[in-house]
């Protein structure tokens, strides 16, 4: 199982040869460094850790420069481990894009895009009220407790709040294209997550 760290450049299209047009989204996968192995005998689970985008020491703090320098790795910014996904991986070894074969079926993590506070119609979808006749329920979410019993709010009621910026997993996708020389992957489909933003890239089954 593979498994890598990306960044989502965007979205582009590939045109087939029998003229149909594919939406596909392009992320710029690793290289990761790999920064520590975790196995069942000694961590009680096996994983593996990988880094992500290089960057300057001043950018990390003391503990993650000490980890990252005990690996033998430079400072990066972001630093995941991946359940399952050992294989024959050690610490010091680099997984790039190659690590994934056309045609393989993956799924990815990412941070949505944040949209603020947003009400109920927007964040769930409710239906709307009248719109006429001196309506004072127009996008407002209606009755959302009992009366006498138990004359509360029972937990777990859809309110308005904050709408987006949650971890988000899209499974199902697929890899089209491996662009190896530039650590680019093409993957058919929409990805979480804003332009620029990081997600985490598994083989999905």
């Amino acid at each position: 199982m593979a498994a890598i760290l990306a960044r989502k450049l965007g979205m582009t299209q590939r045109f087939l040869e029998d003229g149909r047009v594919e939406r596909v989204t392009v992320l710029e996968a690793g290289p990761c460094p790999v920064t520590g192995i975790r196995t069942d005998d000694h961590d009680g689970y096996s994983a593996v850790q990988l880094a992500f985008d290089a960057c300057r020491e001043k950018v990390i703090n003391k503990p993650e420069i000490g980890h990252l320098k005990k690996a033998g790795v430079e400072a990066h910014r972001t630093i995941v481990e991946f359940r399952d996904h050992q294989g024959e991986l050690q610490i010091g070894d680099t997984v790039t894009a190659e690590a994934f074969e056309i045609g393989a079926k993956v799924k990815i993590s990412g941070i949505s895009k944040g949209k603020g506070f947003a009400g109920t119609i927007k964040r769930h979808n409710f239906a709307s009220g009248p719109k006429s006749h001196g309506s004072h329920n127009v996008r407002a979410p209606g009755s959302i407790g009992s009366s006498a019993t138990p004359s509360r709010v029972m937990k777990g009621i859809r309110g308005p709040g904050q709408m987006g910026s949650k971890r988000v997993t899209k499974r199902g996708l697929t890899v089209v294209e491996i662009i190896a020389a530039d650590n680019l992957l093409l993957v058919r489909g929409a990805v979480p997550g804003p332009r620029g933003g990081t997600v985490e890239v598994r083989t999905d089954g």
